[in-house]
């Protein structure tokens, strides 16, 4: 009874440290809590590159160890942190996770504000899968069929690219590459701007219209994922809703997903191995990436893996 009132308070603990973490923006806390425990298949570092001179144009490539699944997307993470932080390695849980199922795993960094002011999130977060495709053929990876993947700032970076296609072109990324887009607890609609984080990025815009996702809307878009929480005070569900109901009317492949009682910080925690709870999150994206055209079977997996 004592031992197990111990691993009680320690996993409280831990999760304390993970909220306040999540809630803060040090993200490194979180990547620091998930090394720790162990995966029923790592991952490794198969190469790191700048695409630019800036100290954040920077992404990281990772694959499971023996090789990924044959038919498998690479999935491309851009990270969250309200555009004015963050960092690639702060988020090597998303390649282990995703890893551990199989896939190859691109890490995506991008400049953050004050140089990061819109537009050159956008910029650098299409040269940023320019060169991770550059990396991915060189290792034979997967570098025509990608899957773009955000949470929060990074939501908004993934489901942007996916909608205006101007970005890949000026990066000289295919369109075609981009097999799917999903974005976690994305800021899709959110001007008048109410937050430091929104104004900082994109008050200096003469038309603030044209930064908002909802005004770039196609029915030929990619298919998207757009998951977020309905506790989340951060970045509303709303976004995701007033998006999936546009996108819908015009026809597009567009699915969305609220979970009860969760919140901003809670829809990436789900995507790590000691927080993974239910694991909802992380089977919504499975059936949304084993939906998707040139798709391999789903692997069956036992309970609890």
């Amino acid at each position: 009874m004592v031992l197990m009132a111990i691993i009680g308070l320690l996993a409280a603990a831990a999760a304390g440290i993970w909220y306040w973490a999540a809630t803060t923006g040090s993200a490194a806390t979180l990547e620091w809590i998930d090394a720790r425990f162990s995966r029923s298949r790592a991952v490794e570092l198969v190469a790191g590159a700048a695409y630019g001179d800036h100290a954040a144009q920077r992404v990281e490539l990772w694959q499971p160890v023996g090789g990924g699944d044959a038919g498998k997307p690479l999935i491309v993470f851009y990270h969250g942190g309200g555009w004015h932080s963050g960092a690639p390695e702060d988020y090597r849980f998303i390649a282990r996770t995703f890893g551990e199922l199989g896939y190859p795993v691109a890490l995506a960094g991008y400049r953050l504000v004050p140089d990061g002011r819109y537009p050159a999130m956008l910029e650098d977060s299409a040269a940023a899968l320019g060169a991770i495709r550059r990396l991915a053929a060189a290792h034979r990876l997967p570098a025509d069929r990608v899957v773009l993947i955000g949470h929060s700032a990074g939501a908004y970076n993934a489901v942007m690219l996916a909608l205006e296609p101007r970005w890949l072109a000026a990066a000289g990324v295919p369109e075609s590459v981009v097999a799917g887009a999903i974005g976690l607890a994305g800021p899709y609609d959110f001007y008048p701007f109410t937050s430091d984080s929104g104004r900082n990025a994109f008050g200096h815009l003469p038309d603030p219209e044209v930064s908002q996702p909802i005004n770039h809307l196609r029915a030929d878009s990619p298919p998207l994922l757009l998951l977020t929480g309905d506790a989340d005070t951060v970045v509303r569900p709303r976004n995701s809703r007033v998006l999936e109901a546009a996108l819908t009317r015009l026809g597009a492949p567009v699915t969305r997903q609220e979970f009860a009682g969760m919140g901003h910080a809670g829809i990436i925690m789900q995507l790590s191995r000691p927080f993974r709870r239910d694991g909802s999150v992380l089977a919504a994206i499975e059936r949304f990436l084993a939906q998707l055209p040139g798709a391999s079977p789903p692997v069956q997996r036992r309970t609890g893996q």
